[in-house]
């Protein structure tokens, strides 16, 4: 229905429009855009100014998808304001598309309750900021490729050069220049008068054009252009813009183009395709091993760090040697060390301990979690990494000021992670049970649904023309032979040709999908690249629907895996601790048993043939070094490892029990006489502090000691023939003595031999790092109805009818103005009859604002009201007052 036809109903104002909606559509603008509540607007005025701010505009338009983000870019082309029949030509052209025209409905529905959007399907407007941000001009280009229109492209030109364009191009030359750009603009919006047109241009003009058409929309020419642009510059198809620059006018370019906006609208997102399939059992069953893996390699990296981990840099964070060792340590490339270095950090498992010579070591929340069933375990672990903002992909790269940003270092969190890896695991719970996808096919997804996210400039870029090039950049001749190459049109790296590929690969967004497929994979998340049963509840998703079960909407033709998919809720703290839950259930029965016992071997070493109960593994792991990992774990007895037992506080006895308790096969006579002849050397010698001194019954070991060369850096001397004195300090003195192949002891100053256990240090305790949140978080339910309560009773207040009355009653701020007697008489009057009043209150704080209140007593120097614009009963000092007024009716 056309404008004229419904004047009275037509908003005239974005504020208008807001102010037609109903409360489920308030919420669900705030809800999709979060900063617009913060701090919530005192009415609909204000939410859309807030709306329509450049900030709040850019962080709408990089949440749209592809084809939502195509739709504001065709209206920012369009007349202003433009009918809905407008938009779906610019998007669909002359011809039509079944496809665009099935989509659009959705994707204007997007603009609309975003706000960017508002009127009529008969006067469609973008907000002006969005219009500014998308539309064509001579430094910023349109990301449709077209250029500004014949009225906008002769703004500056003389009024004798329009009448010759319009005479040339077989026009009847008119009394203004505007109305000759009129009529020259309905000849180019006109398909068969332009066919005509063309029709007479030489084969070479209509090659320029081709060249021009899809954008950028310019092109440079000499003094003395060639006879085929001369023909073109002459009718007005070419514009000048400036000395030696030219313009394909938008009306040409959208007749060449057969009346289309952008060359490929992508009205579908393009499907997560599936590279093979497993059965659900192999995928479950192989991810649960990656889970119990994970787990180990965590444990493994802190018992480490138990005795005291890398030192932490004067930047923070880990050296690259560090990182080095650690990846030695585990085994693994550096890459992946960095990997399970930061998961563990944004666990609360790994910090710095804060001291002089700041070290990393294990948190005491580490010792908690390692009492924890193997299932929680894992679930904590993978929690953390969904919600962790910082990224270890980075590590080993450059931030923007070229400094080298290092594991446990600043400069790793990426707001936008959470989002991705969330995005990611629900595009692989869309697929068929044990289907892996194909990585590119989920990159082209996320790059369809987010494609100004992850492009290099933002909003801001893809207005300038990104991947495009400005004024001169593609000429449209260069001496006699010129020619052009069309620039990239669409946001996000889409070039122009096509829809974006694999090939644009550089932007934040799918550098992060890229990793999270490898992360989840090693984390088991994911098995053999299918997402798991454990997986799927981490996530709260719903089981995989069959795709014959699957319901289309009304009216829409579109194969349901290929409609837009709604953004993720984030899960509540509750949701997350059940789905988390759920996901621990699920996995617990596919993890091994933990094993009581182990086989001990001849040659000095014990098989595991499965994972250790923690006792028996703690204990094992402090008699024997590991020798090998798989299936099965090697540990392999050492004197330096019986000695590290012994030191622990085992004697010799516990250690012949704790063996024999413990091994499916009788204990080895070679192992008994070791650990026998480590236990009856251990502590023979005594090392206590002096600097350090060494004592020993039989004062033939120390003359043994003092004759041996390679004591003299330990600086010793006899003071007694059971003691020796020492330079070096007591623990250089253990190291430098054990290496020479003896067995001491440390003890106290009171005599008494020093216990070292494997786990001594710990940090304080410390809390895992908040993840950075991407802009405001999403309000609530009840904030959203508080605020929608807020936002309407401040929008009542402000729109409400004054009653007239005889001198100014306002004053230069829009609050009104009585003297304190007029005030009172008033309130008072108003608490008998009943009757609303506006009036102007001025806070604590100096903050100005009007209120429409029902008094209800006025005594003490106060007032006691309905407040109708907080919604509830409230009481203000009357010095605070500036002012009444009465209403034009008892409505407030």
């Amino acid at each position: 229905m056309s404008t004229e036809e419904k004047p009275a109903t037509a908003p005239r104002s974005l504020a208008e429009a807001l102010r037609g909606r109903d409360d489920a559509s308030l919420a669900a603008l705030l809800r999709s855009r979060p900063d617009l509540v913060t701090p919530v607007p005192t009415d609909l005025t204000q939410l859309a100014t807030r709306a329509g701010t450049r900030a709040s505009v850019v962080r709408a338009l990089e949440r749209l998808d592809r084809f939502a983000l195509q739709t504001a870019q065709a209206l920012a082309v369009a007349a202003d304001p433009a009918t809905y029949e407008e938009l779906l030509g610019l998007l669909a052209g002359d011809d039509g598309d079944p496809a665009v025209a099935a989509a659009l409905p959705h994707a204007l529905g997007t603009l609309r309750e975003q706000a960017l959007v508002w009127g009529g399907d008969d006067r469609l407007r973008l907000v002006r900021t969005a219009r500014e941000l998308l539309s064509p001009s001579p430094q910023h280009p349109s990301p449709t490729g077209l250029g500004p229109s014949v009225r906008e492209a002769t703004a500056g030109m003389s009024p004798g050069r329009i009448q010759e364009i319009v005479a040339t191009a077989g026009l009847p030359s008119t009394h203004d220049s505007v109305s000759a750009v009129a009529s020259l603009g309905a000849l180019f919006t006109d398909r068969t008068r332009m066919a005509a047109l063309l029709d007479q241009a030489p084969h070479e003009s209509v090659e320029v054009l081709d060249r021009l058409v899809w954008g950028p929309p310019y092109g440079q020419v000499t003094a003395d252009p060639a006879a085929r642009l001369r023909w073109l510059l002459d009718r007005g198809l070419l514009l000048p813009t400036a000395p030696g620059t030219v313009v394909l006018p938008r009306e040409v370019a959208l007749h060449l183009r057969g009346g289309r906006a952008h060359r490929v609208p992508e009205p579908v997102p393009p499907p997560v395709e599936a590279a093979t399939t497993h059965r659900p059992q192999v995928v479950d069953a192989t991810a649960a091993g990656q889970a119990y893996a994970a787990l180990t390699t965590v444990e493994d990296l802190l018992k480490d760090w138990d005795e005291g981990g890398p030192a932490v840099l004067r930047a923070g964070g880990l050296s690259v040697r560090d990182l080095k060792r650690t990846a030695v340590a585990l085994d693994v490339p550096e890459p992946v060390a960095a990997f399970w270095v930061e998961l563990a950090y944004a666990a609360g498992l790994l910090a710095s301990d804060g001291e002089a010579d700041e070290r990393y070591a294990a948190t005491p929340a580490y010792d908690e979690w390692r009492e924890r069933p193997a299932a929680e375990r894992w679930t904590r672990l993978a929690t953390a990494w969904l919600a962790a903002t910082r990224t270890s992909g980075l590590v080993g790269g450059r931030d923007a000021k070229d400094r080298p940003l290092s594991a446990l270092g600043p400069g790793l969190d990426r707001s936008v992670a959470p989002e991705v890896r969330h995005r990611v695991l629900a595009l692989l719970a869309g697929l068929p049970e044990g289907a892996a996808p194909v990585p590119g096919s989920v990159l082209a997804r996320l790059r369809w649904e987010r494609p100004l996210r992850g492009a290099r400039g933002g909003v801001a870029g893809v207005a300038a023309g990104e991947g495009g090039r400005g004024p001169g950049g593609s000429p449209a001749e260069r001496g006699p032979g010129a020619g052009h190459s069309p620039a990239a049109e669409g946001a996000g790296g889409s070039p122009a040709g096509g829809p974006a590929g694999d090939g644009d690969g550089d932007d934040l967004r799918s550098r992060l999908a890229r990793w999270t497929l490898d992360e989840a994979e090693m984390l088991g998340i994911t098995g053999r690249g299918a997402l798991s049963a454990h997986g799927r509840a981490l996530l709260g998703a719903p089981a995989p629907r069959r795709p014959e079960a699957e319901p289309e909407g009304p009216g829409d033709k579109l194969p349901v895996h290929h409609r837009p998919a709604p953004p993720p809720v984030p899960l509540s703290p509750a949701e997350q601790a059940t789905a988390a839950a759920a996901a621990a259930r699920l996995l617990a029965p596919l993890l091994p048993e933990p094993l009581d016992h182990v086989l001990l071997q001849a040659d000095l070493t014990a098989v595991a043939p499965g994972p250790l109960q923690r006792p028996l593994a703690d204990v094992l792991g402090v008699l024997a070094d590991v020798e090998s990992k798989g299936g099965a774990t090697v540990y392999r007895f050492t004197p330096g490892s019986v000695r590290r037992a012994l030191d622990a506080g085992r004697t010799a006895a516990d250690l012949h029990a704790f063996l024999a308790a413990h091994s499916r096969t009788p204990v080895p006579q070679p192992l008994a006489y070791l650990i026998d002849d480590v236990a009856r050397r251990h502590g023979h010698l005594r090392v206590g502090a002096a600097s350090a001194y060494v004592r020993c019954d039989d004062d033939a070991v120390l003359g043994e000691i003092l004759a041996d060369k390679r004591a003299a850096g330990l600086g010793l001397r006899r003071l007694a023939p059971t003691v020796l004195a020492a330079q070096a300090d007591p623990a250089g003195l253990l190291e430098g003595l054990r290496a020479m192949g003896f067995a001491p002891a440390a003890e106290s100053a009171e005599g008494d031999v020093l216990i070292t256990r494997a786990d001594a240090r710990r940090t304080p305790p410390r809390s895992a790092p908040e993840p950075v949140p991407d802009g405001p978080p999403v309000p609530d339910d009840t904030l959203l109805a508080a605020a929608v309560r807020a936002v309407r009773a401040g929008d009542l207040a402000a729109t409400a009818p004054r009653r007239p009355t005889a001198g100014d009653r306002a004053g230069n701020d829009g609050l009104p103005r009585t003297g304190a007697a007029e005030t009172l008489a008033t309130l008072q009057a108003a608490v008998l009859t009943g009757e609303a009043l506006w009036i102007g209150y001025v806070n604590a704080e100096g903050a100005a604002s009007q209120r429409v209140i029902a008094p209800v007593r006025v005594e003490g120097g106060f007032v006691t009201a309905y407040d109708h614009t907080a919604d509830g009963v409230r009481t203000y000092p009357l010095h605070r007052i500036t002012g009444v007024a009465e209403l034009a009716d008892d409505e407030g």
